[in-house]
């Protein structure tokens, strides 16, 4: 689909930018949530050592998103096809593992490819597409996870191995890489379109970043949700499992996760009718709604779904707005998504090993309550609406102040 001039419309970016994100998320990132029990059994883990596998993942998946910036400056194009092929290599890795060492590099090498793909995916949006449909290219491209979820959760429904369900993994994420190269020409990658959104003092710069209020504000936001978030994509599934609720009933309710994330599509135009403030607000409150659900004794199918639901929705739609603010406060959007994801990350490698040490010793309804409050902590680190004295600004078209 083209625009006038041979340009492509913006909905273009945000289908490849989805797919990529769908494999590298949805599959090499989080499908080893769902498949937690599984390894669980199969490599003898607790939840302890689970957590701890875990954290490894979301370390490599820090260490994609730090070279991340650097690689996407140079080609944003290049960039997402390495993390899909990342994706591929990662997830196939996984597939043949015989022992926890194989498990452990797979898992650090798929999650890697993730952190490539935000950085990559949002460059290549920042630099190609300009007017009034980036926000919304930004913000559809990074639902493309929950697209990943639901692909993931359809192979524990057809009942295949789950060597078989991580090798079908590895193969869409090599089909997407490939449609990716087809769709978009290496000869658009150098486009026109730098990124904006950011504040600019009179003198030219705005000084360090790590001194700017925001900055901060964004940065323990993203390390709230990496927190609060662990538990869930790490032990949900064992929770249902205690709760009773194994299989198939577990299956669809990952799956529902990944039906409702779409809706943190929205975010952009959420922000944009009720402003930052109020759209931080309206998502952090059913964010830890979803992370009590099941901190309550014997959740039930009905509790477990609508948990699901609201987790999906919720946790796309706050990293999309974590991606607009990060766009809005950063010079170059691969910076801006490099510190809240990098953070975000941070919150993720720390809790989860936390989280399964507690559940081995206490139960995971209590970790569930744990991080439920904890996500109110969200409601304190809103972004301001405001602009700060003697700065000029060049604000995404239609953006409004943060």
């Amino acid at each position: 689909m083209r625009e006038r001039g041979g340009e492509r419309h913006w909905s273009v970016f945000a289908a490849t930018g989805a797919a990529i994100i769908a494999v590298c998320y949805g599959f090499a990132r989080y499908a080893y949530g769902l498949f937690e029990p599984t390894f669980r059994e199969v490599f003898s883990l607790s939840g302890a050592g689970l957590g701890l596998l875990g954290g490894l993942a979301t370390t490599g998946y820090a260490l994609g998103l730090l070279l991340g910036p650097v690689v996407s400056g140079r080609s944003p194009r290049g960039t997402v096809l390495a993390s899909g092929a990342l994706a591929a290599g990662g997830v196939a890795t996984v597939a043949v593992a015989q022992r926890v060492p194989v498990l452990a590099v797979g898992a650090v090498l798929a999650a890697s490819s993730a952190g490539l793909a935000s950085t990559g995916v949002a460059q290549l949006i920042s630099r190609r597409v300009a007017g009034a449909g980036h926000r919304s290219a930004q913000t559809w491209a990074n639902t493309g996870t929950s697209f990943g979820l639901v692909l993931s959760a359809l192979t524990p429904l057809i009942s295949v191995s789950w060597r078989w369900s991580w090798a079908s993994f590895a193969v869409i994420a090599a089909l997407a890489t490939a449609v990716t190269w087809l769709v978009l020409p290496a000869r658009r990658d150098a486009g026109q379109h730098e990124p904006e959104g950011f504040a600019v003092s009179a003198g030219g710069g705005r000084g360090p970043a790590w001194r700017d209020a925001d900055v901060r504000r964004l940065v323990a936001s993203s390390l709230v949700l990496g927190a609060t978030s662990a538990p869930y994509w790490n032990f949900s599934q064992g929770r249902l499992v205690e709760a009773g609720l194994a299989g198939v009933p577990a299956a669809v309710c990952w799956c529902v996760i990944g039906v409702a994330g779409p809706l943190g599509g929205l975010t952009g135009r959420l922000t944009e009718a009720a402003g930052p403030r109020r759209a931080a607000v309206i998502l952090w409150l059913p964010w830890s709604l979803s992370l009590a659900l099941p901190a309550l004794p014997g959740p039930v199918l009905s509790v477990a779904l609508v948990s699901a639901a609201l987790f999906g929705a919720a946790y796309m739609g706050l990293s999309g707005l974590f991606i607009l603010w990060a766009v809005d406060l950063f010079p170059r959007a691969s910076q801006g998504v490099t510190v809240s994801f990098l953070a975000l990350a941070a919150g993720q490698a720390a809790a989860a090993p936390v989280a399964g040490l507690l559940g081995d010793r206490v139960g995971l309804g209590p970790v569930f309550g744990l991080a439920a409050v904890g996500g109110l902590a969200g409601l304190v680190l809103l972004p301001r609406h405001r602009r700060e004295p003697g700065l000029t600004s060049a604000p995404l078209p239609s953006s409004r102040a943060w």
